[in-house]
C-alpha cells in the first residue's frame, strides 16, 4: 500500500526500535586484526602512513595481542618483517622466521587467540614480488613450491590458520596437498582469491616493507576493471580446496564482494586495506569526518554487500563499541 498507509517512519521512531528491524548487524566476531612483527627486543617502529599501527617485536607482538585479546579481538593476521632476505623467499620457511617465532610465542601466551597467517613472498625477497623471478617475471609454478613450504612450516608451529595471497594460479591446490601430506588434514586455507592490483596498498608497503624494486604486480594481481574474471577465480579456490574466499580491498569493491557471496556458499572474507584505513586517518585529523560513525558505516556495508569476516585495521579501536 502506498502513503498514507504506508509510512515507513513508523520503524525508525526509537533507538529500540531501530535495533530491531536492523538488518545488518556488525559484531566483534566479524573483525580480524592484522600485524606486524619484526625483529629484535622492544622494538616498536610506528607505520607513519598507519596512526595507531606499528611493526612490533615478538615481546611487544605478545603484549599487544594480549590487550587485543582482552578487548574481545579474537583473531589476528600476521605479517612479518624478517632480518634478512633472499631472491626466492625461503627466509619465510626457516623455523625460526619471524613469523614462526610470533606462532609459538602466541600460542604459549594467549593460547585461545586464533592465528591466521598471510601467505606470500614479497615481505621476504629481496626484490620484493611475490615470487621466484625468471625472465624478468614472477614464475609461477617455482613459486608454489615456496609457498607450500612457508604454509608446512607455520603449520607445524601451530599456526590456525594460512592465508596465501600471492594470487600464484594453483597455490591453494598446491598448499592443501603439502598440508595434507604432512598430516595437517584440519589447517583451513582462507584464499586471497580476488586479489586487485590496487592503489589502495600504498600504506602497507611501508608496513611490511614489501614494495617491489621493478615494475608492478599486475601480471599475477587483477584488473580492478573486472569482476567476471572475479568469480573464475574465486571458483578456482574453491575446487582447489579453499574454504574461505577473500576479495581484496573492501570498500571498491563492494560489487565484487556480493557477486561472489551471492555465486557461492562459502564463506567470505573482506580486506579493508591500508589506504581505506589511512585515508579516514587523515580526514578525521582534519576534522573533516566523525572518525567513529564513518568507520562502523564503513564497516557496516562492507558486511552488507556479503563479508562474514572482515580483516580491519580498524578493528583494535571499533570493538569495544559492538
Amino acid at each position: 500500500m502506498a502513503y498514507p498507509t504506508t509510512r515507513l517512519r513508523r520503524l525508525r521512531q526509537t533507538p529500540v526500535l531501530r535495533n530491531l528491524v536492523r538488518e545488518t548487524v556488525l559484531t566483534r566476531n566479524d573483525l580480524i586484526m592484522p600485524l606486524f612483527v619484526c625483529p629484535g627486543t622492544n622494538v616498536e617502529n610506528p607505520i607513519n602512513s598507519m596512526p595507531g599501527n606499528s611493526q612490533l617485536s615478538v615481546d611487544l607482538l605478545v603484549n599487544k595481542c594480549k590487550e587485543l585479546y582482552d578487548r574481545g579481538i579474537q583473531a589476528v593476521l600476521l605479517f612479518g618483517i624478517p632480518e634478512h632476505k633472499d631472491e626466492h623467499g625461503l627466509v619465510a620457511c626457516e623455523h625460526n622466521g619471524i613469523v614462526q617465532q610470533a606462532v609459538r610465542a602466541l600460542k604459549q601466551a594467549v593460547p585461545d587467540l586464533y592465528l591466521i597467517a598471510d601467505i606470500c613472498n614479497c615481505e621476504y625477497t629481496t626484490h620484493g614480488h611475490c615470487g621466484t623471478i625468471v625472465n624478468g617475471d614472477v614464475h609461477n609454478d617455482l613459486t608454489l613450491e615456496t609457498l607450500a613450504k612457508q604454509s608446512v612450516s607455520l603449520a607445524q608451529e601451530g599456526v590456525d590458520m594460512v592465508a596465501p595471497s600471492d594470487m600464484m594460479d594453483g597455490r591453494v591446490g598446491a598448499i592443501r596437498k603439502a598440508l595434507d601430506q604432512h598430516g595437517f588434514y584440519n589447517t583451513p586455507i582462507m584464499a586471497y582469491s580476488a586479489k586487485y592490483a590496487s592503489a589502495f596498498y600504498g600504506p602497507f608497503r611501508e608496513a611490511a616493507e614489501s614494495a617491489p624494486k621493478f615494475g608492478d604486480r599486475k601480471t599475477y594481481q587483477m584488473d580492478p576493471a573486472n569482476t567476471n574474471e572475479a568469480l573464475r577465480e574465486v571458483a578456482l579456490d574453491i575446487e582447489e580446496g579453499a574454504d574461505i574466499v577473500m576479495v581484496k580491498p573492501a570498500l571498491s569493491y563492494l560489487d565484487v564482494i556480493q557477486r561472489v557471496k551471492t555465486n557461492f556458499n562459502m564463506p567470505v572474507a573482506a580486506y579493508n586495506v591500508s589506504g581505506e584505513f589511512a585515508m579516514v586517518k587523515a580526514a578525521a585529523a582534519k576534522g573533516w569526518i566523525d572518525e567513529k560513525r564513518i568507520v562502523h558505516e564503513i564497516l557496516t556495508s562492507i558486511k552488507r554487500a556479503g563479508s562474514d569476516l572482515i580483516i580491519t585495521y580498524h578493528a583494535q579501536e571499533i570493538v569495544q563499541d559492538l
